[in-house]
């Protein structure tokens, strides 16, 4: 009887251990499942509605290596947007609230991206601009929901998880205390950069939708382990062990993430070249955001940029085009470009490389950075 007893507690103990990890992949299949399920059904009434783009490039090269996407439909960000929430909302525990506010990044970006892609897709009949909102508008709302995220889990989710109030540096366990400035500078930061970072990466077919599942699976990996849930021991945590910061309830984010990698790869089945779908900024800018704020909570601002080292590419890729043009245009009077085109997939593309080869080719990079990412932890 003592036998039974002692194996009976072991293994409710074993279950009770890999809950989250239970309802994680119960969330990614869930959300997997109803993206395929949805996906033909979107995509067709994307096209009835003749919401189709048509993507223009200041590059008579590039214009004509993409010709064929031609009247492509966008806006298929929708399908994972909703297969998302329904997982997690029946997945995770709503009532935390570090879930709550990644639904409220998630329906804001969204929200701000369907009104972006909506007046792109309108200019024509309308007689606008196709550039949909300014560089500046969607700026300042994500800069608005970084500081609402920001000042709430300074202030309420943060207080009782002292870790949650440092700076913490990858590669080691070293850690700052800071204050409400800085963390909600390291916020904006970090959460704009992000949705920034992967709306400029949605350029060819799959490679943003594959980028957001490799760096997704890594952010699953690290709210995980830094639930203090999660014992290796009677008395250690998997935080402790790694010397990750501690934050009281992070764990359920990943069943959140977990529900974005699964909404994600059943997009991709669709998105993959040649694309039968585009995702929109509907879908990069809050999946971006999601990562972003994934970064905060976990407090791996820093370890992000590794993470996502394809997206810094991407990203910086843009500035340094745009920034070199402008100063060689003052200086010079005539303006330079440092890429063939920018963000850096066209210039790969231009320079020969089949658009399957250059997202393949990336995706292989993705995997090493999250690889690497992974393996500092054990440098700690």
């Amino acid at each position: 009887m003592e036998h039974f007893e002692y194996f009976l507690q072991n293994t409710l103990h074993f279950y009770a251990w890999q809950d989250v990890l239970l309802r994680s992949m119960l969330a990614l299949l869930t959300s997997l499942s109803i993206g395929l399920w949805l996906a033909p059904r979107i995509i067709r009434q994307l096209i009835r509605l003749k919401v189709g783009d048509n993507p223009e490039f200041n590059h008579a090269r590039l214009n004509a290596l993409t010709e064929y996407k031609g009247d492509t439909p966008t806006m298929g960000g929708v399908i994972i947007l909703i297969s998302l929430l329904v997982s997690a909302l029946l997945w995770a525990d709503i009532t935390n609230s570090f879930v709550i506010k990644s639904f409220f990044v998630i329906v804001w970006l969204g929200v701000l991206g369907g009104i972006d892609d909506w007046l792109k897709l309108t200019a024509k009949t309308k007689k606008r601009s196709r550039d949909g909102l300014l560089s500046w508008e969607k700026l300042a709302f994500q800069v608005g929901l970084s500081i609402l995220v920001a000042w709430f889990l300074f202030d309420i989710d943060f207080k009782e998880s002292p870790d949650g109030k440092m700076l913490w540096l990858p590669f080691c366990s070293v850690g700052f205390s800071i204050g409400f400035i800085v963390f909600l500078a390291m916020a904006i930061f970090t959460i704009a950069g992000a949705s920034n970072a992967v709306n400029i990466a949605d350029g060819m077919d799959g490679l943003a939708s594959g980028l957001v599942v490799i760096a997704g699976l890594v952010f699953v990996v690290l709210c995980y382990l830094g639930s203090e849930m999660l014992s290796v021991s009677q008395n250690r945590s998997w935080a402790q062990y790694l010397l990750l910061p501690q934050i009281s309830g992070v764990g359920e984010v990943a069943i959140v993430l977990s529900a974005m990698v699964g909404a994600t790869l059943a997009f991709l089945w669709y998105n993959c070249h040649p694309a039968q779908v585009f995702m929109g900024d509907v879908g990069s800018l809050p999946l971006g955001g999601l990562l972003g704020y994934a970064a905060v909570i976990t407090r791996h601002e820093l370890l992000l940029m590794v993470i996502g080292g394809v997206f810094v590419m991407e990203l910086m890729s843009v500035v340094i085009q745009v920034g070199y043009f402008k100063y060689s245009r003052k200086k010079y009077g005539t303006p330079k470009r440092v890429f063939l085109c920018a963000p850096i997939h066209h210039h790969f593309h231009l320079k020969g490389w089949s658009e399957p080869q250059v997202v393949i080719r990336m995706w292989l990079m993705a995997i090493a950075f999250a690889a690497f990412a992974l393996a500092t932890l054990k440098f700690r």
